[in-house]
């Protein structure tokens, strides 16, 4: 285990489990993961090697005498019927037949009906009548000679969920770890590894979990396919039901006037709405404007009574274009329904999440280490519903003047659940709390940003904040700085903003274009954010290669293969910058790989003999770990470029893949944050 894990299991043995078991005991089980953590925290939930093994086995052999696989039902009802008694794990669902006053439960895999509850387990578990619940079951077979009976019972029935937890606990042990170290170990209970994310992507994926510990949040998420916009919803707690195709009827989601029935939102903390998007689809005018009063005031009506529920919403759809594409020829919000591309209905949204900027989930991307239980950690959060983080910015910001109620109340819920996520413990800096803050301001700016576009009678926002120094910090999306000529009239203009070092200047003139004209070369310091794309080494540092004779890169991280395929590409671009006549020197500094100095040799080689035969002299040697301190590049002809992260500035990618965009042209990889500052050497 590495430090974290071990950290991990010291602060929190037995609430946690090691995330790859989950892929180990799946096999063709279509269950939630909750369901299989619930029963890996059971048997697996410690550090020891041979009671994982044994734990492993046990729940194995669970589900192999209880789960209900569907192309297994007829045998295991032979099971029930020839036993008279059987336990099964399965989907249950609870209705009421009123000819004849009794409750009788619908096991979704199993495929049988009609089986009789009694009443005290439905009051126990009111769940079971709306959309089902994943449980462990007693099943009984009594057949009786009336024709109107059913032979099947419901004995006994325990949902899978934790029975309880200690939140003092879970405060105390959060106290005990770093934030960087506390964030990593949430991306690791969501089942991702954390050294494959930037920390403004942690932050994207967290956001996903705010439905979860704040009431009546709206959040949407529209971006390519393949993100994991949905499994949060789907299978991370059993607070959460995933509604399939975004489509409900009023009865099933608020009341059944009929029945007297709440709906799904008095029984679930969050309701999402999958494959939400689609201009083809047609909405329920009805339900959008329940939907659109139960948003705003977290109520709705049945006939002339009115009722409350505190269900957070979830929207998560596919978008078909690209973010330039939807900014010059409508909005971000272009792919919904037209019922839903409503400004007063997605004037309700607190958050926007980018998915554009979320990576497709490759096998890769996914934990080995420890973390939490995931129903631990749901119980956890659904506790939190009950407290409000929502001021805890105001001793040390303010938010803009200008903003509306309705924006405020957008970023305080997304701040109060970002908080209650990372810092549930209420101790964090200024910086930390100036972070959450800013990435609250900016998914909210998206919205409002869009709606300025679909409907003039709104009103330009300053979004931005003031620090107890009583400066004035805006914020503006990724977008906004990436496009600024496609975004321009979304947002409003800003006589008080400077030019703070923001990555604008930097974004602007690292993507450069094919018309652009040749700038004079000049000093200059450019800021690149997390998530950018279009950067290339062509644009960013090919104008400064040009000419150069002789070129000295020093970097100590050329180790491993993406790290020399980096330097090949930065050959590349050297390559395309020289004249034909002409030979370049280019020398690496570095460090010898302690473990993998072989295969860090083979790589170089082969990269001098590829040079050798495009005209450019490679070479390269080998200091003292430790006696390179920063990392550069310097040319002959009088220019120095400091490179903070080397040249490690894209984030992971499908570097294997021939066919993926990414893995054959820069400029459609998702960037690390990284600065880079051109110094011009006296000679």
């Amino acid at each position: 285990m590495n430090p974290l894990d071990q950290k991990i299991n010291q602060h929190f043995s037995g609430l946690v489990v090691r995330k790859d078991l989950v892929r180990l005991v799946r096999g063709n089980a279509i269950v939630p993961t909750y369901v299989l953590e619930y029963l890996l925290g059971q048997y697996c939930a410690t550090s020891d090697e041979a009671s994982i093994q044994s734990g492993i086995d046990t729940v194995r052999e669970i589900l192999r005498k209880h789960y209900v696989h569907r192309s297994e039902a007829g045998l295991v009802r032979s099971i029930i019927r020839e036993r008279g008694r059987h336990r099964v794990i399965d989907k249950v669902s609870v209705a009421l037949n009123d000819r004849r006053d009794v409750y009788e439960a619908s096991f979704a895999n199993l495929g049988i009906k009609e089986v009789l509850v009694d009443a005290d387990t439905v009051k126990r578990h009111p769940k079971l009548l709306v959309s089902g619940v994943w449980c462990i079951a007693d099943l009984e077979y009594a057949y009786s000679e009336e024709r109107s009976a059913s032979p099947w019972l419901l004995d006994r029935i325990k949902p899978i969920q934790l029975s309880d937890f200690d939140l003092e606990g879970y405060l105390a042990a959060r106290r005990q770890f770093g934030a960087d170290e506390w964030i990593d170990l949430l991306i690791q209970s969501m089942g991702f590894n954390p050294e494959l994310f930037g920390q403004r992507n942690k932050l994207l994926q967290l956001v996903r979990l705010i439905p979860y510990c704040e009431r009546n949040y709206n959040l949407i998420e529209l971006g390519p396919k393949g993100t994991g916009k949905s499994h949060i919803y789907a299978e991370f707690s059993p607070h959460g039901i995933l509604l399939s195709g975004g489509e409900v009827s009023v009865a099933k989601l608020f009341v059944n006037n009929a029945t007297g029935r709440i709906g799904l939102v008095g029984f679930w903390d969050a309701v999402a709405f999958d494959e939400f998007a689609g201009k083809k689809k047609r909405a329920d005018r009805a339900l959008v404007d329940i939907l659109k009063n139960y948003m705003a005031n977290k109520s709705f009506s049945r006939g002339v009574e009115t009722l409350g529920a505190e269900a957070s919403m979830a929207f998560v759809g596919n978008t078909q274009h690209t973010v330039p594409y939807m900014l010059k020829h409508g909005d971000l919000f272009d792919d919904l329904p037209e019922q839903y591309h409503d400004s007063a209905f997605l004037d309700r949204l607190h958050f926007y999440i980018p998915g554009w900027e979320v990576d497709i989930i490759r096998s890769e991307m996914f934990s080995t280490g420890y973390g939490f239980v995931v129903d631990y950690l749901a119980e956890i959060l659904r506790n939190l519903r009950d407290h409000d983080y929502s001021q805890l910015y105001a001793g040390h910001f303010t938010l803009s003047a200008d903003i509306s109620d309705r924006d405020r109340t957008g970023v305080e819920k997304t701040f109060s659940g970002l908080m209650k996520i990372l810092y549930p413990h209420q101790e964090a800096t200024p910086d930390e709390i100036e972070q959450v803050l800013r990435f609250a301001v900016e998914g909210r700016k998206r919205v409002k940003d869009q709606l300025l576009r679909i409907d003039a009678t709104y009103v330009p926002v300053h979004f931005g904040y003031r620090n107890a120094r009583g400066e004035r910090i805006p914020v503006r999306t990724l977008e906004e700085q990436l496009y600024p000529g496609l975004y321009g009239a979304a947002s409003a203009p800003d006589p008080g903003r400077h030019d703070e070092s923001d990555g604008s200047t930097g974004i602007e003139t690292a993507l450069g274009s094919a018309g652009d004209a040749v700038a004079p070369l000049a000093e200059k310091h450019l800021v690149i954010q997390e998530n950018q794309r279009g950067v290339t080494f062509d644009h960013l540092l090919g104008p400064y290669l040009q000419d150069a004779r002789e070129i000295v890169v020093t970097d100590p991280y050329i180790r491993l293969f993406f790290q020399a395929r980096n330097l090949m590409e930065l050959l590349e671009t050297i390559a395309r910058q020289k004249p034909e006549t002409e030979q370049v020197a280019v020398r690496l500094i570095t460090v010898e790989d302690e473990f993998k100095a072989e295969q860090q040799r083979g790589y170089l080689e082969q990269m001098q003999t590829a040079c050798g035969a495009v005209g450019i002299d490679f070479s390269w040697q080998f200091v003292e770990p430790g006696s390179i301190h920063a990392r550069h590049i310097v040319t002959d002809h009088g220019w120095k470029i400091l490179l903070d992260r080397g040249l490690d500035v894209f984030q992971p990618y499908e570097m294997n893949d021939a066919f993926a965009f990414g893995n054959r042209l820069q400029q459609f990889r998702a960037c690390k944050a990284f600065e880079v500052t051109f110094v011009k050497l006296r000679m």
